[in-house]
């Protein structure tokens, strides 16, 4: 049958209108390579729920790539690869191109929603043993109850040794939970606003239940655990003060939907982003410009701190970078100049709660990877804009490699808003843009993402590594 011929109107809006079409359908021909780098990235994010084990996992794989500590190097050239390992919680790693005077710099963070334990966290009462929690970033913190908690951390000794301690990933280690209230008790508890049905305080973890036998002991259950937490680790319980533990989700990354298209996994705020910029540096091959990796921690409590990007530890970097190339540049005009993104995931819109977004304006699941010109909330407040010059840039960039890209904005004027580390990346003069997946469910214990858009954003991280000016 022959083609139905396009009325002039109909060729007029096609050739003016925005065209807004699935990435599965623009990107059929690459099924098998979404399907095997969805794969790839479950299995790091399932296996690294912590700031800490990201890094490690990380650092491996840039010494299995050629990459050294750049403390071990007394000049950089054109080739060399190099990392900075900033206490075991934040990464910078580093290509030097052939004009090491020009910078692309991706940035992410690799903190997520979690939970902490207090400084002295382990009590007994009502004959079993529980632990208090502080929760980190923003929760809804009824999310957290009820569901398989792992626990992941370091203890320093009073004697000196350090401590790992995982408890909760294998299938034949047991889990943690904070119980809730039974429904046949709660009438006062459903009466209550979501941010109160669960408070911060109520979210306490069962830990052990099987007293000491030993009639002269009070709280024969705690002193229980700390026989067996000094037995197995060699801890007493002050040296809980001495240690960052962590409580994940026990959940590991699973397919969502009948057609596989989708993932659920706790972590992917920001660990989308982290792994896919990760993984194009490793592939990104001779570079022009010298490509750098800004893997920041602290980024969901306002990156304050030393391992967050509000520190100086980036331009700390960028000094010895000056010093080690012999470039004839400050540290200052460098960053002025430099082209960067900041890869942080955003919001899709829930067909359930659609309410909450503009819909011309906010990213869909399977549309690629979302380009936001700014964050922030209300007014535009805390956040960096990406100027029209720096959008035209990307936008094209995308456009040139064949990448699905899609914008928006996270929820409606004076409803939604969030915050990156775009806006401490900005404050040295660079060109910075916010780009990555979005995803359902963001700082829930299991978030959802498109494989194509994971896919997507990979591409776009790589052919910007790999772009010259």
């Amino acid at each position: 049958m022959a083609q139905e011929k396009k009325s002039p109107n109909q060729q007029l809006q096609e050739a003016l209108s925005v065209k807004k079409e699935s990435a599965w359908i623009r990107l059929k021909d690459n099924i098998n390579a979404i399907y095997n780098f969805g794969e790839e990235y479950k299995n790091f994010i399932g296996k690294n729920k912590t700031e800490r084990l990201c890094i490690r996992s990380m650092i491996e794989m840039l010494e299995e790539a050629g990459f050294s500590p750049i403390t071990t190097k007394s000049a950089l050239k054109h080739g060399d690869v190099v990392f900075k390992n900033i206490k075991g919680k934040s990464l910078i790693a580093c290509k030097i191109g052939s004009d090491p005077l020009k910078l692309r710099i991706i940035g992410a963070h690799v903190d997520s929603p979690r939970l902490d334990l207090k400084p002295y966290p382990l009590y007994e009462d009502a004959e079993v043993a529980l632990l208090k929690s502080h929760y980190y970033g923003g929760i809804k913190k009824y999310q957290w109850v009820n569901i398989p908690l792992a626990m992941h951390g370091v203890v320093f000794t009073k004697e000196g040794k350090t401590v790992e301690i995982h408890i909760g990933e294998n299938p034949d280690e047991p889990r943690f939970i904070i119980p809730d209230l039974l429904p046949h008790l709660a009438k006062d508890q459903m009466k209550k606003t979501g941010e109160t049905v669960i408070e911060g305080e109520d979210l306490n973890v069962l830990f052990a239940h099987i007293p000491i036998d030993d009639k002269d002991i009070k709280e024969k259950v705690k002193l229980n655990v700390l026989k067996y937490l000094n037995t197995a680790y060699g801890l007493v319980e002050e040296d809980f003060i001495a240690a960052d533990i962590e409580l994940v989700p026990a959940m590991q990354p699973v397919d969502i939907g009948i057609d596989r298209g989708l993932i659920a996994a706790y972590g992917q705020d920001d660990r989308a982003c982290a792994f896919t910029a990760f993984k194009a540096l490793l592939d990104t091959k001779d570079c022009k410009e010298t490509v750098i990796l800004y893997l920041a921690d602290r980024e969901e409590i306002g990156s304050m701190g030393d391992t967050g990007a509000e520190s100086f530890v980036f331009v700390n970097f960028m000094r010895e970078y000056i010093r080690k190339t012999g470039v004839s540049a400050s540290w200052d005009e460098l960053l002025e100049n430099a082209f960067s993104i900041s890869a942080d995931v955003t919001g899709a819109l829930d067909p359930t709660f659609k309410s909450v977004n503009d819909p011309n304006n906010v990213s869909y699941l399977g549309h690629g990877v979302s380009i936001e010109k700014y964050g922030g909330r209300g007014g535009k407040y805390s956040t960096s804009e990406a100027h029209a010059e720096y959008m035209h840039y990307v936008r094209t960039l995308a456009d040139k490699h064949g990448i699905p890209w899609q914008t928006g904005e996270q929820g409606k004027i004076d409803v939604g808003g969030g915050g990156t580390i775009a806006m401490f990346m900005s404050r040295y003069g660079m060109d910075c843009v916010d780009v990555g997946p979005c995803m359902l469910g963001m700082h829930s214990p299991y978030e959802v993402t498109s494989k194509v858009d994971i896919y997507c954003t990979y591409l776009l991280y790589k052919a910007f590594f790999e772009d010259y000016r």
